[in-house]
């Protein structure tokens, strides 16, 4: 997928949604999550493209968490609202855990939705990301142009803001080269998918399958 600045700027229904439908369709909540042995390098998985890595966490953390996802995945937005909040918690807020989440937008929605997340700047990237998965079935609608403005309204943006972010190539070129390096350099072709400390994790994992892979570090210090 090539994303295009002119399709994000055509108003209402113009946006592409049937690839959010196809994703719920191919990718149910209930599909299982799973391994993949997929070999990729430490430099190439560290390669976080242009604006670099908005990191929840110690930067002494033993493990560090990578998550590739489109904001109009349903599996994105059910590990935010479901597993997230306690990785946090449990992991995050602790010091054992490195958290980042990586743009990989599988529709021109999708990018617009992290057009958003990002002009609004480091800080309130993650809140906005976390908002937008809660709220998925506000915006990912006929017209989303109106309930997305109100979402970036809440962060700050004006209407002339929200304008100009989604009119900004730099952003959108910023987000297409993450998602071409995930998917030449470490095999990613669906959400989310989750790199722990290397290892590669494909769909919506619960709390006790990432406290599985993230515990043995934990142990062994």
């Amino acid at each position: 997928m090539t994303l295009n600045r002119r399709e994000l700027l055509l108003a209402g229904a113009a946006f592409t949604l049937i690839g959010a439908g196809v994703t719920a369709a191919i990718f149910p909540l209930s599909s299982p999550a799973r391994a993949d042995d997929t070999t990729v390098s430490a430099a190439d998985l560290a390669d976080a493209g242009p604006n670099g890595d908005v990191m929840l966490g110690s930067d002494k953390a033993p493990v560090t968490i990578i998550e590739y996802a489109s904001m109009t995945c349903p599996h994105c937005a059910h590990f935010s609202e479901n597993t997230f909040p306690e990785l946090k918690k449990r992991y995050i807020d602790t010091g054992k855990v490195r958290f980042t989440l990586r743009t990989f937008p599988l529709d021109q929605l999708a990018a617009a939705g992290f057009m958003i997340a990002i002009c609004g700047g480091k800080d309130k990237y993650m809140p906005i990301v976390e908002t937008l998965f809660a709220k998925q079935e506000q915006w990912i609608v006929k017209d989303p142009v109106p309930p997305l403005e109100e979402i970036a309204k809440q962060f700050g943006f004006t209407d002339d803001q929200f304008k100009q972010c989604l009119a900004n190539q730099k952003v959108l070129d910023d987000i297409q080269a993450v998602r071409d390096h995930a998917v030449q350099k470490l095999g990613v072709n669906s959400t989310p998918t989750f790199f722990i400390n290397g290892k590669k994790l494909i769909g919506d994992l619960s709390i006790d399958q990432i406290a599985k892979e993230i515990d043995p570090y934990l142990k062994t210090g």
